[in-house]
């Protein structure tokens, strides 16, 4: 409907040759620029399930750089060369078929007439109607370019919402509750599915040394076995995580509070060290921290820096003679592209068949998807190496008399084949969702029942909170998978998930 005023133009009588040149050129170029709204929202769709102006796109695009945006398209090919080949199809036969209807000068006879007045009114319906009008491509993107570009000057700078956050906590009079040091150590992950770890069953030994350690811990070592995100990309994962549960990506402060805030009125000296390299996540949280250290100098999906590289950073946090320590250690962990994720020396997947393999090609799923299941299972196999050894570093490095903990977790899952054939970020499949969720500390055991327990990651600064012996005006008991007075509530997801216990 949006797009017919284009067409009753065609049949509109106009006899002089130089304004039907004029109206081939003007019709043709609104019917090309609807096609190019139609493969950019059919992509988005087939590959995420998305549209245009989520947050999922925005932030994307928003985060992204021109070196970023020509290797996604490279990575990418596949899907976008089927829509190209369609969408060149299209254009084709559409200015094949202006070309014939441009000469066409018939005169309007009276029941044609009638029925293009209907087809007028009905075209002035659709954009007297505002949610169908706001979809018309000449509104429609200023419109998602404008929001792009408040999005990115809201992250430009967040200075004045970092002091916020640390009046807030201060405010709401944070304190430690222990009695000796502290030192608590938060890995957060990337693109890191529970599925594809041996730790979680899987059949492909993915997690040796996690699995060893499980083993060697006993109770000081809790796997939380229904663990999820309720946001399918980073950016809004670790907003709501740090943010416990109340606050979005770009949100105003107000009085909500953020962890790391929290920890520095307790008197936590606070480290963040990272493999990325993202502008909305250093200016929203890593900059709160009392040392930062971004190791990835090369940013894209073609980066190849390495986690193990941040390893000697946290083991140079750890040494630091500060008597409460808090290290936020951020890795890329199988973020796409999967092969960039290990060295090249880091043993990989046997190409024979096994079970795993057998298994997709019984669910009908392609050559290309399995072979990156097997690259997306050695970068799992190296990340392992890390996340293993992240923790025997906290245990090596436990303050003398005092408290030491780690917590490790994924900002969100990702889709290898597990649900549809496809491969990455996946807001409309449950694998999109599907994290791990681990905990150690020194001293007290855990509560073997809390392993049982649904556990989604916004909620997770309540568990650091523990873990940190922090208190505070407006602590809740019930959101901390720890506490027996926990309570679970469902998150609400674009994906078809109806139960978290599995």
């Amino acid at each position: 409907m949006l797009a017919l005023p284009a067409l009753l133009w065609l049949r509109w009588p106009v006899a002089a040759p130089r304004w039907r040149r004029v109206r081939l050129v003007v019709v043709g170029a609104t019917l090309l620029l609807f096609l190019l709204d139609s493969a950019v929202r059919t992509f988005l769709q087939s590959s995420y399930r998305a549209l245009p102006d989520s947050a999922l796109v925005l932030a994307a695009v928003v985060n992204t750089t021109p070196r970023e945006a020509v290797e996604f398209a490279a990575s990418q090919a596949a899907s976008l060369a089927g829509i190209g080949v369609l969408l060149v199809a299209l254009i084709a036969g559409v200015l094949g078929l202006l070309s014939i209807c441009n000469r066409h000068e018939s005169a309007l006879r009276r029941p044609e007439r009638w029925g293009m007045a209907l087809l007028v009114l009905l075209c002035v319906a659709s954009l007297a109607v505002k949610p169908w009008r706001h979809h018309h491509p000449l509104v429609y993107w200023p419109a998602w370019a404008a929001s792009a570009s408040a999005l990115k000057q809201s992250w430009s700078d967040q200075q004045q919402q970092r002091d916020a956050l640390l009046s807030n906590a201060r405010a709401a009079g944070a304190r430690f509750t222990g009695t000796g040091p502290s030192t608590v150590v938060l890995v957060l992950t990337d693109s890191v599915n529970r599925d594809n770890m041996s730790l979680y069953g899987y059949a492909r030994p993915t997690t040796p040394q996690l699995v060893a350690l499980r083993r060697d811990e006993g109770d000081r070592m809790l796997t939380l076995r229904h663990a999820w995100s309720v946001e399918p990309g980073t950016v809004a994962s670790l907003s709501g995580l740090f943010s416990f549960g109340t606050r979005d990506a770009d949100d105003p402060v107000d009085r909500t509070h953020h962890v790391l805030a929290l920890a520095r009125a307790a008197g936590y000296r606070v480290w963040w060290m990272s493999n990325h390299d993202d502008t909305a996540i250093e200016q929203q949280h890593a900059r709160l921290a009392d040392s930062l250290e971004m190791i990835n100098r090369e940013p894209g999906r073609s980066g190849a820096s390495l986690d193990g590289e941040l390893l000697d950073c946290l083991e140079e946090a750890l040494t630091d003679p500060a008597p409460r320590k808090l290290v936020v250690v951020h890795l890329l962990g199988a973020h796409p592209h999967y092969r960039l994720r290990a060295p090249a020396e880091a043993p990989g997947i046997a190409v024979a068949a096994d079970s795993v393999d057998a298994e997709m090609v019984e669910e009908g799923r392609p050559a290309w998807l399995r072979a990156s299941r097997r690259a997306y299972d050695r970068a799992i196999g190296y990340h392992d190496t890390v996340v293993a050894e992240s923790l025997r570093l906290t245990r090596r490095y436990a303050p003398q008399g005092g408290d030491a903990a780690w917590m490790f977790l994924s900002d969100h899952g990702q889709e290898v084949g597990h649900d549809i054939s496809h491969a990455g970020h996946s807001p409309g499949t449950p694998a999109g969702y599907r994290i791990p969720a681990l905990l150690w500390r020194h001293g007290a055991p855990f509560d073997a029942q809390a392993a049982g327990r649904p556990f989604r990651a916004d909620w997770a600064g309540w568990t650091l909170a523990e873990l940190m012996a922090l208190e505070w005006r407006g602590v809740r008991r019930d959101r901390n998978v720890l506490d027996p007075r926990y309570v679970w509530e469902a998150p609400r997801l674009a994906a078809p998930v109806t139960r978290f216990d599995q």
